[in-house]
């Protein structure tokens, strides 16, 4: 990564850090309305290095694009990647650090479109290279939350903080159980029998051109009508009361709190080792993102259910949806990967390489 940065700014970075990709196992579209959530880590990573630059300005190069921009540090959102950069540097200007001018270069074997959040990996690899360069007295959980505000403030798209947490405190090999509403977490072992594959649908995942806020808009205008502050405060008992409003609300309503309760499940089943109900849970997951929350795809569809035709434990649609990648539990990587890639030729195994 040094060497990036040499070639591009002719001297040596201050710093350089770096973050991993995620695939939610179970907790879709819940981070948002305060819920949980269930990622992991995959072995996909962003690097960033830094250093000082010109007073006032940011200069970032990306290795993927060949490019190298710049703008002032005061500048509005460009709607471009430097703006995931810049939205950390102005979070951190917030709280009152001050970078005089920065510049960036940036290394990233994330999979664009996959739904398996290149940007969190971008935010957390910037904040840790510039907590290691200015010795910021940031903890990891720190560096979550100014990520997502940095998207959510500055970029502009309203995500929930799933992704930086676990970018920035999750484990390789284990499940991250997050209550989004406390951030009290918890790690948690894979079974030991089964391996995750996740695999990309050919079409790709574009949430901000996507149904994303008019989604997260209908939890909103649920909640008003039903006189709670988030989706996180109805449970199971009050599907009733959910299915009295009007559509498309009591669907979507009744997504979230169905799948709060299929994370709570499947991190008891995780724990006492039982494959079959997880993958049970991840069906049905599956099925609410298809048909209450409306955010799957015949692809992903087509995809899921080849999944589990060929001995998945169980399958679902893993990201924010309207294309990107599915996620699998199953028992013979080899021979299940063989069969779904005979059936579906524009789909690529993401995970495992």
């Amino acid at each position: 990564m040094s060497a990036l940065f040499t070639d591009v700014f002719g001297a040596a970075p201050a710093a350089d850090a770096k973050a991993p990709a995620r695939a939610n196992l179970l907790g879709e579209h819940t981070d948002y309305n305060d819920g949980f959530v269930l990622p992991t880590p995959l072995p996909y990573f962003t690097t960033v290095a830094v250093g000082p630059g010109p007073a006032g300005t940011i200069e970032a190069h990306a290795a993927r694009f060949g490019e190298t921009l710049s703008r002032p540090l005061d500048a509005p959102p460009g709607g471009d990647w430097l703006d995931y950069v810049l939205g950390c540097v102005r979070v951190l200007a917030q709280e009152g650090v001050a970078v005089a001018g920065l510049r960036v270069a940036i290394e990233s074997d994330v999979p664009m479109g996959a739904g398996i959040s290149s940007s969190a990996a971008l935010e957390v690899a910037t904040l840790r290279a510039l907590r290691q360069w200015l010795g910021l007295p940031l903890d990891d959980m720190t560096v979550a939350r100014f990520g997502q505000r940095a998207e959510s403030s500055f970029v502009g798209m309203p995500c929930g903080i799933m992704d930086q947490m676990v970018s920035s405190l999750g484990t390789p090999g284990q499940a991250l159980f997050l209550d989004t509403r406390s951030l009290e977490h918890r790690l948690l072992p894979l079974p030991a029998s089964h391996h995750l594959a996740v695999v990309h649908s050919g079409v790709s995942h574009r949430l901000t051109d996507s149904g994303y806020r008019q989604r997260r808009s209908e939890c909103e205008a649920a909640c008003v009508a039903l006189g709670v502050p988030s989706l996180r405060a109805l449970e199971v008992a009050d599907l009733p009361a959910i299915e009295a409003l009007p559509e498309p609300l009591n669907r979507r309503a009744r997504h979230v709190v169905t799948e709060n309760r299929r994370v709570l499940d499947g991190v008891a089943a995780l724990e006492r080792g039982d494959v079959a109900s997880f993958g049970r849970l991840m069906v049905e997951s599956h099925a609410s993102q298809r048909d209450d929350y409306k955010v799957s795809v015949p692809e992903i569809d087509a995809l899921v259910e080849t999944a589990l035709q060929h001995g998945a434990a169980g399958a679902r649609l893993t990201g924010g949806g309207f294309g990107g990648c599915i996620i699998a539990l199953v028992e013979d990587l080899a021979v299940w990967w063989s069969a779904v890639a005979a059936q579906h030729p524009n789909a690529w195994r993401v995970f495992p390489r």
